[in-house]
């Protein structure tokens, strides 16, 4: 089976599984761009396999992991809803896309650290996500938690400047169904582009 064969089937998975009656918690969204992207219709993009925020890792490492895939798909299927046409491979695209994401364990309230990114020389600051990382367990304590992140940037081939980036976060007790890849990654990835390109600098929350 091809790749894109591959992220089409994991999609599709995807959008089968957010049917469901379970939900994945609203998601926290900031994005970051000088101007709303002026790209035409099928105009064409790559998505680059080392992950983002971690320039030291290996290309291609994260392309053995199911859950890489899955987020991969989820985005690849929002970034065509935009417009944009996968290039074929070996193809110079004009735009480059890459995308992160994490997902950590915790009890009780979490707090991320500030990070900052910049767009075009400007430079943007995320929300530190107070809030994130807590659940009430009645059966006696608190719930473990997943804090959940995507992060998608995209670059002008050419240049290397970005052009649009943005960051989602949300937080699901561990053993919850909505904490599954293939439903956190749709839910994550339909928010980060909801509206797209979004205001800028701007953080808010998505049902």
């Amino acid at each position: 089976m091809t790749r894109l064969n591959s992220v089409a089937l994991l999609t599709a998975v995807a959008l089968a599984l957010g049917g469901c009656a379970t939900a994945v918690p609203p998601v926290e969204v900031t994005r970051f761009h000088n101007a709303a992207p002026g790209w035409a219709p099928g105009t064409r993009y790559t998505v680059d396999e080392a992950p983002l925020g971690d320039p030291s890792a290996m290309a291609g490492a994260r392309t053995a992991s199911l859950e890489w895939t899955t987020y991969r798909g989820a985005v690849e299927q929002q970034l065509q809803r935009q417009g944009l046409v996968a290039a074929s491979a070996g193809e110079r695209a004009p735009l480059n896309v890459r995308i992160g994401f994490d997902r950590s364990e915790q009890v009780g309230v979490g707090k991320r650290s500030p990070v900052s990114v910049g767009v075009g020389g400007s430079t943007g600051s995320y929300g530190s996500g107070v809030g994130l990382g807590i659940g009430l367990n009645l059966g006696g304590g608190p719930k473990r938690m997943a804090d959940l992140q995507l992060s998608v940037r995209i670059d002008d081939a050419a240049s290397g400047q970005a052009l649009w980036e943005g960051r989602a976060l949300t937080a699901v007790p561990v053993k919850a169904p909505a904490a599954q890849p293939s439903l956190a990654a749709a839910k994550l990835a339909d928010a980060l582009f909801r509206d797209f390109p979004g205001e800028s600098g701007r953080t808010i929350s998505v049902p």
